[in-house]
């Protein structure tokens, strides 16, 4: 805001017939433990009372409204050596984007605190929330139903503009951010100079401008950190990587957690898993070569799919990739936004900023067209259809080791016709008892072994026939259940 802007903002707050919920007025008493607290109660409140922003005002008494001034100048204030701005910042969760303004009204200095509101959550500092009852301060643990409209207030921007790291000089954002890295993804060649590399850094919302400072965006970190730990909101989000000695959890050979943000780590990450794969025994035996256990472009596709679609409001965990002998689980927080039945033929991403940069560097494919490929691949590899499973609070992937038709379970077969009658239909094709056979290697003479997969799916309402009229089942078409 420009001055004038500011000091219209001010009348209008002057205006108002008392402090309220979402407007505090302070002569001078600049206590920075007490600015937090009531960063923390005007963004919590303002979201209860429908207001874009709350507002905490230096130099204004808050019985009589007179603009006395103030000496308090927070945008150079320090707590213990650090700037003010700085220390309030990290010490909010979520890191919101609050503003300071210093200015003087009829030749008072004003300060300005403009605080946006709490987003799906509330706003806490040092790990308390708190609310403004009246102009009262107190801990929003004390009144459930207000906690409660907090959390079910919608988002109004996404997880990737809000803020990692604020108030930081250009020097400081650099070192955080690999930026070398990012021009070379996006096959740009590096600016020369410090000021046009920051330009398109900020130009792409990896990171912003405000004043003097700049702030980093959870975009730009969760892409190109250096090393995520730097970001206290972020450091959860890296990607663990657990390998086990068996089909269970007893025993650890390897658990490990990656360090880089997801676009300039992730080629990195999809080979070290590759490695701790064991090879295909069946195939390899009859092709002669070594042949992993399951398709390098599947499990590529899979983890660019727990990064993409994960539920960043879920604090405390991260996509997780653990391998058994048997199996690998490829997990994300939160519950997905589509049935996972019409995960090969829908599409919707929880983060599409986050999505769409990953597709424009070559990291997962085209909207749409990433789960097919993976069940095209488990079908060449001959593997038992990947397995979906959702809980309260993350969605699993799960990919099998090659298994026999024999030692398959009724369960495993439907799930693979239903999967591969999705994939002959999203390809502009009809599954046929033949597609099937030769989805499963079985011999034509035994198509009744297919036909019986077939009828066990169509009895559990997954596929049905695309020509009921028809007489020949042997030549029969198959869809999904949703055509």
């Amino acid at each position: 805001m420009n001055i004038e802007e500011l000091r219209k903002l001010l009348e209008k707050l002057l205006a108002l017939p008392k402090e309220n919920e979402w407007v505090e007025f302070k002569a001078s008493n600049a206590n920075p433990e007490e600015i937090g607290g009531n960063i923390s109660a005007l963004a919590n409140s303002s979201c209860l009372h429908g207001k874009s922003y709350g507002y905490l005002l230096f130099g204004v008494e808050d019985k009589t409204f007179n603009v006395v001034g103030t000496s308090f100048k927070p945008l150079t204030e320090k707590k213990g050596g650090e700037e003010l701005e700085h220390w309030l910042a990290t010490r909010l969760s979520p890191r919101i984007d609050f503003r300071i303004y210093e200015f003087d009204y009829k030749e008072k200095a004003v300060a300005v605190f403009e605080i946006p509101s709490a987003i799906d959550r509330p706003v806490k500092f040092m790990h308390q929330a708190y609310i403004r009852v009246g102009s009262i301060n107190r801990k929003l643990n004390d009144f459930p139903e207000k906690e409660k409209k907090i959390w079910q207030n919608k988002p109004h921007k996404s997880f990737e503009s809000e803020i990692a790291v604020s108030g930081v000089d250009a020097d400081t954002a650099l070192e955080l951010i690999d930026y070398p890295n990012y021009f070379s993804l996006m096959r740009l060649p590096l600016p020369s100079n410090k000021e046009s590399i920051i330009e398109k850094l900020c130009s792409e919302k990896l990171l912003f401008k405000k004043g003097t400072k700049y702030s980093i965006t959870n975009l730009g970190g969760l892409l190109f950190a250096k090393n995520l730990k730097a970001f206290e909101g972020l450091a959860r989000k890296a990607v663990r990587v657990i390998v086990y000695d068996g089909k269970n959890r007893i025993k650890t050979v390897k658990d490990q957690t990656g360090s880089k943000g997801y676009a300039i780590g992730f080629e990195s990450l999809v080979d070290y898993i590759n490695d701790k794969l064991p090879s295909n025994e069946e195939i390899k035996k009859t092709l002669r070569e070594t042949v992993r256990m399951y398709p390098e472009l599947a499990i590529r596709e899979l983890v660019a799919n727990a990064l993409i679609h994960q539920d960043f409001n879920e604090t405390g965990t991260g996509p997780t990739i653990e391998i058994f002998n048997d199996r690998v689980e490829i997990t994300n927080p939160g519950k997905p936004i589509i049935t996972p039945m019409r995960f090969i033929d829908d599409y919707q991403s929880r983060n599409e900023n986050l999505a769409s940069f990953l597709r424009r560097i070559g990291i997962c494919e085209e909207q749409g067209s990433g789960i097919d490929k993976v069940i095209f691949e488990v079908e060449l590899f001959q593997l038992p259809a990947p397995d979906i499973i959702v809980t309260e609070k993350h969605t699993k992937v799960i990919l099998y080791a090659y298994q026999k038709l024999n030692d398959m379970d009724k369960k495993d077969k439907i799930r693979a016709c239903y999967q591969h009658c999705c994939l002959k239909y999203v390809s502009n094709e009809k599954m046929t008892n033949q597609s099937l056979r030769e989805r499963f290697k079985i011999e034509d003479q035994n198509y009744s072994i297919a036909s019986r997969i077939i009828a066990d799916t169509i009895k559990k309402g997954l596929i049905k026939d695309y020509d009921p009229e028809s007489t020949s089942k042997r030549h029969a078409k198959y869809v999904p259940f949703w055509e």
